[in-house]
C-alpha cells in the first residue's frame, strides 16, 4: 500500500521521519512546560496552510485565539491573514473556560461540551476542506471533566472525528516526567506517531530536544536530536547529525 506523506514544516523533521507526517493520522506532541508545544503546532499547522496548499483549523482549548495570533507574529506568521483567504480557522474552546465573551465566529458559547466541541470541529473542516488540524492541548480536559473516565471518552471522541475527517491531526499532551508519554495516560493509544519535547538542564543552560517516539507505517530516526526556537520558529539544529 502506497504510504502518502506530507511535509511537517519544521527545518529538519523530515529528514527524522523520513518524509513528513503519514497523510491522515493522528500525532501527539508532548512534552513538559516551556518545550514548545503550541509552537511547533502553529508552524506546522501555518506552513502547510501558506506553502503546501493544505488549509487547517486550530482547536484552542487554553489559550485565547488573539494569544495564539500575537505568538505567532513573533515569528512572522501571519494567522490572520490565513483567515482572511479562507486556509485557517481558529476555534476558541478557552473563552468558555474562563467565563468570558468571545467575538470569535468558531467558538463554544454555552460552556464547554465535547459533542457541540465535535461539531465545531467538523463544521470548521469542511467548510474549507481542512486536510490539517491541530487540538491544544488535551491536558486542559482534566479541568472540564471530574472523573478519569469522562476524560477518557472525550480524547476517544475526539480521535474518532479526527479519523472520520480523515485529517493529519497534532494533538498536544503536557507531561511532568520522562517516563511518561501523556497526562491521562490514553492518548499515546490513540496516535498513530508521538514526538516528545523537552527541556534540560545542561552545565547551567537549558537546551532542548525531541525525539520521534513513534511512527506507525512508515521508518524513522530514534535519536534524541537538539533543537532551537529561532526568530523564525522551530529549527532541528544540524548538528544533531541526521
Amino acid at each position: 500500500m502506497m504510504i502518502e506523506k506530507i511535509k511537517t514544516g519544521i527545518p529538519g523533521l523530515d529528514e527524522i521521519t523520513n518524509g513528513g507526517f503519514i497523510k491522515g493520522t493522528n500525532v501527539l506532541v508532548t512534552g513538559g512546560t516551556g518545550t514548545g508545544k503550541t509552537i511547533f503546532c502553529t508552524q506546522s499547522l501555518y506552513y502547510g496552510a501558506r506553502d503546501y496548499d493544505e488549509p487547517g483549523v486550530f482547536v484552542t482549548l487554553e489559550e485565547r485565539p488573539d494569544d495564539i495570533r500575537r505568538e505567532a507574529m513573533q515569528f512572522g506568521w501571519d494567522l490572520k491573514k490565513l483567515e482572511e483567504d479562507g486556509k485557517l480557522i481558529i476555534i476558541d474552546a478557552a473563552s468558555s473556560k474562563a467565563g468570558v465573551p468571545t467575538s470569535e465566529p468558531y467558538a463554544l458559547r454555552r460552556g464547554f461540551d465535547i459533542s457541540t466541541l465535535a461539531q465545531e470541529i467538523y463544521k470548521a473542516t469542511k467548510e474549507i476542506n481542512a486536510e490539517r488540524v491541530v487540538i491544544d492541548s488535551l491536558s486542559s480536559l482534566g479541568i472540564r471533566f471530574e472523573s478519569l473516565t469522562a476524560i477518557r471518552t472525550a480524547i476517544f471522541k475526539i480521535a474518532s472525528l479526527l479519523n472520520d475527517l480523515n485529517t493529519t491531526s497534532l494533538l498536544t499532551s503536557e507531561i511532568t516526567s520522562r517516563n511518561e508519554l501523556s497526562r491521562f495516560g490514553v492518548e499515546e493509544f490513540i496516535a498513530q506517531g508521538i514526538i516528545v519535547l523537552y527541556l534540560n538542564e545542561e552545565r547551567g543552560e537549558l537546551k532542548r530536544s525531541l525525539v520521534v517516539r513513534k511512527m506507525r507505517f512508515t521508518k524513522h530516526s530514534l535519536k534524541v536530536v537538539p533543537f532551537e526556537i529561532s526568530d523564525k520558529g522551530i529549527v532541528i539544529l544540524p548538528s544533531s547529525g541526521i
